[in-house]
Parts: C-alpha cells; sequence; structure tokens
C-alpha cells in the first residue's frame, strides 16, 4: 500500500512538472431547481415525425403528437395495425373517431368500422356517417325479416375456398369446438354440389342445409360409404346453419347480398348495436364480416384501408374467428391494410380459449395505445406488452383523454385533442355530453378534453390548420405533404 501511494504521489508531481497544476477537487455547490434547470436541461424522446395526423400533444414535452401507420410502415413500424386498450369513460372512443376522420382527409384512404356498441336504437357512429352523408350498413334479426340488410357466406365475389372456410368456422364458433373429419367431409361435399348445380342465381345457406339433410347419393359411393352415414355426419351442421336460416339470426344471411352495399365509399359502418354482444351471435357476425371484406374490400389497387373492430375481444377471445382474422391481418398488411382492434380489458384475451392465437395477434400489433386501467390490471397488460416499468406504473394515474402510447417501443405519454368541429360528433354519450359541458362552464376540464391551456389551444389551432390544408391539397392530387 505504501509503495502505490508513494508512486501516486511521484506520478502527480511528474504531471504537475510537464503540465502546471493538476485540477484540484470542487466542492458541492447547494443550487434550487430553478437556478439548476439551466445547467441541467429537460430531454424528451424524439417523436413519430411531422407525416400524418395530429393525435394530441406529449404530456412531458409538450410537442404535438403525429402518428400515421402508413407512414411509419416499414420504417419505423414493422405493421401498421393497432391495439387500443382501456376501461370505459377513459377516451378509446374519442380517439378511435377522431383518428378516423382525419385519416378520411386523406384521398386514398377508406375505413370500415365494426360498430357494436350505440344508444337510442343506433350504433355509435351514426352522427358520424350521417355527416358524411352514408348510410351505416345495420344487422338487425328483427329488421331482417322486414327487407333488411343481407349478407351472404355464399357471395359469389367470396372465392369458393373461402366460402368453405367461412361456413366451417361459423359451425365451429356455435359449436365450441372444431369440426371432426366426418362432418367436415359432410359439409365440403354439400357445398360443392350446391355451387356446382345452383347456377341461375347466388346460392343460399338453404340450399347447403338442404343439401346436408338430404345428400346424394354419389357422395356416398365416392367414399364407399352408406348413404345414412353421410347424412349422419352432417346432421350437427345442418342444425348449426338452420340457426342462421330459420332461427334467432335468420333473415341476414339466408338470402343474396344486399344490392347497394357501397364497399368504394370512403367509410363503411356495420352497425352491429342491435346484436346481443354476449351471444354466441357476435362472433359469427365477426367472423362473416371479416371474411366478407376480406374477398370484396381488399384489393391492390394502392388505396390504404383500416379497418376498425369496436368490442374486438369477440374475435380475439374466439380460436377459429382469430385463425381467420390473422390471415387477414398477414394478408392484409400487403395490401395496405391497418387493423385497428379495441379492447376493454387485455386479461380478457389472455386468459380466453384463444390465448394462443391471441398472442398472435397481439404480436402483429406495432402500435398499442393503453388507457387508465386499475393496478393489478395495468401490471398484467405491461407484463404482456412488455412495456417499461414507468408507464405501468402511471397508467392507474392517467386522466380521461390520456393514455400511453408505444409505438414499436417509442413510448409517450399523449394527451388526445379534439377540434370544436369534432366534439359534437365525437362525443355521443349524452351522460358524459352533459357532465363536459357542466365541467367546461365551471372552468374544470370535462371527459379531459375541456380546459385546455395556452399550449393545448395553441396545438387545436395547428389540427384545424392542418385539416383546412388537408381539405385543399386533397382537392387537387389527393396528397399530403
Amino acid at each position: 500500500m505504501a509503495a502505490f501511494d508513494l508512486l501516486s504521489t511521484v506520478t502527480d508531481a511528474f504531471t504537475s512538472f510537464l503540465f502546471g497544476r493538476t485540477e484540484t477537487t470542487r466542492l458541492p455547490v447547494r443550487t434550487s431547481t430553478g437556478q439548476a434547470q439551466a445547467v441541467y436541461l429537460p430531454t424528451a424522446a424524439p417523436g413519430l415525425g411531422d407525416s400524418g395526423v395530429i393525435i394530441g400533444r406529449e404530456v412531458y414535452s409538450g410537442k404535438g403528437y403525429i402518428y400515421d401507420p402508413f407512414q411509419l410502415y416499414g420504417q419505423q413500424l414493422p405493421a401498421p395495425h393497432w391495439l387500443v386498450l382501456g376501461e370505459s369513460g377513459n377516451g378509446k372512443s374519442a380517439l378511435e373517431k377522431t383518428y378516423v376522420l382525419r385519416q378520411l382527409r386523406f384521398r386514398d384512404r377508406q375505413v370500415v368500422v365494426l360498430d357494436a356498441q350505440g344508444e337510442d336504437g343506433v350504433g355509435e357512429w351514426n352522427l358520424i356517417a350521417e355527416e358524411l352523408g352514408i348510410t351505416p350498413v345495420r344487422l338487425d334479426p328483427t329488421a331482417a325479416l322486414d327487407q333488411g340488410i343481407r349478407l351472404n357466406p355464399l357471395d359469389p365475389a367470396i372465392t369458393t375456398t373461402g366460402q368453405l372456410a367461412l361456413l366451417r368456422t361459423i359451425i365451429e364458433v356455435a359449436l365450441g369446438h372444431g369440426l371432426d373429419e366426418r362432418a367436415g367431409f359432410a359439409l365440403k361435399v354439400a357445398h360443392s354440389y350446391v355451387n356446382a348445380t345452383v347456377a341461375d342465381r347466388q346460392p343460399v345457406l338453404n340450399d347447403i342445409v338442404e343439401q346436408l339433410r338430404h345428400p346424394e347419393p354419389e357422395s356416398a359411393h365416392a367414399m364407399n360409404v352408406a348413404l345414412e352415414d353421410v347424412r349422419a355426419w352432417g346432421l350437427d351442421v345442418a342444425l348449426v346453419l338452420d340457426r342462421l336460416v330459420d332461427g334467432d339470426l335468420r333473415g341476414m344471411f339466408d338470402g343474396p347480398t344486399t344490392v347497394g352495399i357501397d364497399l368504394d365509399a370512403p367509410l363503411t359502418v356495420f352497425d352491429l348495436s342491435h346484436i346481443d354482444r354476449n351471444s354466441i351471435a357476435m362472433p359469427i357476425l365477426m367472423a362473416i364480416v371479416g371474411v366478407w371484406l376480406e374477398h370484396t374490400w381488399i384489393r391492390p389497387d394502392r388505396k390504404k384501408r383500416i379497418f376498425l373492430v369496436e368490442e374486438a375481444w369477440h374475435i380475439i377471445n374466439s380460436p377459429f374467428v382469430a385463425q381467420l382474422f390473422q390471415r387477414l391481418l398477414k394478408f392484409g398488411r400487403r395490401l395496405g391494410l391497418s387493423f385497428v382492434a379495441v379492447v376493454h380489458h387485455l386479461s380478457d384475451v389472455v386468459d380466453g380459449a384463444a390465448a394462443r392465437e391471441a398472442a398472435a395477434i397481439l404480436k402483429m400489433a406495432s402500435t398499442r395505445t393503453v388507457y387508465a386501467q386499475k393496478a393489478d390490471e395495468a401490471r398484467a397488460t405491461g407484463q404482456v406488452l412488455g412495456l417499461p416499468r414507468w408507464a405501468v406504473e402511471i397508467i392507474p394515474t392517467l386522466s380521461p383523454g390520456i393514455a400511453v402510447w408505444d409505438v414499436n417501443g417509442n413510448v409517450q405519454v399523449v394527451k388526445h385533442l379534439i377540434t370544436e368541429a369534432e366534439r359534437p360528433l365525437v362525443f355521443t354519450d349524452r351522460a358524459m355530453t352533459e357532465a363536459s359541458a357542466r365541467d367546461e362552464e365551471d372552468g374544470e376540464p370535462g371527459s379531459g378534453q375541456g380546459g385546455m391551456g395556452d399550449l393545448d389551444h395553441a396545438l387545436e389551432q395547428e389540427a384545424e390548420s392542418r385539416a383546412s390544408r388537408f381539405d385543399r391539397l386533397s382537392r387537387v392530387d389527393g396528397t399530403v405533404a
């Protein structure tokens, strides 16, 4: 030890001889945060760029927050799909609606919404559809009997392979288990016979049911089995499909597709608000609409499409429907499709029957937006999504309208801003609207949107200014710089 001290002393002396006196140790200085802020400047993570639509502002840095999966795809995003989580009343619905309205200012965008919620007999998106001059596609079992909207699973616009896959999914969802080989064979034979023999009109589900009840002798001879065996194999399949023909879901899928459904419109809303959300009908509807859109809407025409699904746990929580949507997401990503799934609680799906399928779909969602949740739910969500600890800790404390955004690892806390023009279309719930109005009269922020400070007001004006600019430019060439 003494030798080390001696060597250190000699080294210091030699350094002083060559370069002058060595630097002395400085005493600590006591100061305040107000004075020290000039020395230790605040920093914030970089944003996502300035190309896209304005969402709001970053809470910590105060910068405007701009997001567009189509602009970010391939650079900062491996996939354009988006998961929105949070308990009711925290701003998920407002975010979805303003996002769609702002995206529609681009001429090359199309949106389909599955609207599973509503009040006063109409879906939650009814006001927005009316404002844009669009009639929602309202699927209603009671109205369907009076010439309501119909979607035909055997529509010729769907390939025969897609039709058979859709029929299998409908049956498997209703049964709660997969089809065995014999039932699958009976269904395939009936479907093949109907497609080969019905030529003067669209084949319909009743044709399949009748063929399952009365199979052709040729189908039995082909497999060297008795005709009664083929009929027995298809009995359960026929009973399930009969529900769509003559049961509680009759009228919506048992006839030719209704003429006039315009899938070329900028916005198409499928109003499912008249369907019991807790019944087996909802996942069946999700499957039918999803496959129908896959074969009639998604096309290689360079358009960017957004498929937004309310109450998406009906998709993710059913193994058979989830498998269909996995294929849709993989296929649609190559053709410019952004899938937006809105879910209240992640535990609804990760602990359900389709845990493996749910994990695959969640993995495809490179953007995750999380609104306020209870502490235990936030911890579970953070673990599944791989959120940083600081983000998990603040999720239970978030105010309505503020969310944690994770865009492929770029994590920010963002306050969503709504313009005055959007406000009447966004707040469709009367209770929320009345509370917001009272709070604003009292000078308090209502629903996380009112009572904005100077920065919020400036960003709101910026959003409205960009909106006007979007309109002007889109009329010229349909693009926005």
